[in-house]
């Protein structure tokens, strides 16, 4: 299993709100391997056919990621801001906004930030 590499202490750390606007930006949530396994296994899926039916090639054709809907939101966003696959989300989006971000992101997020000792 990929962990989610630790937080740079030197920096700001920013405690999800599950606001979910981070899972309306349209864009690759890529899945590795083992992600496919865990969110196929979550789903009750084969993975043959969640790789089918749930992830398409990414933008720079490297890997797998997690289809969109035709409103650009992530598939597995229910509701306002509700994860269906919570518990084994990719990496990728574990590590938001403190692992990666890009600039503008606080404009949507609504992550607070905390203190951490």
């Amino acid at each position: 299993m990929a962990e989610i590499p630790t937080h740079d202490s030197s920096k700001p750390y920013y405690q999800c709100a599950r606001c979910g606007n981070c899972c309306r930006w349209p864009g690759d949530v890529n899945v590795t391997s083992e992600e496919v396994i865990k969110i196929a296994a979550f789903l009750g899926r084969d993975e043959q056919e969640f790789i089918s039916n749930c992830t398409r090639l990414n933008t720079n054709r490297t890997g797998l990621s997690i289809i969109d809907k035709p409103n650009g939101e992530c598939l597995f966003l229910e509701g306002v801001n509700t994860c269906q696959i919570q518990s084994v989300k990719p990496i990728q989006c574990a590590g938001f906004p403190n692992v990666w971000n890009f600039p503008g992101w606080r404009d949507q997020c609504e992550a607070v930030e905390v203190l951490v000792r």
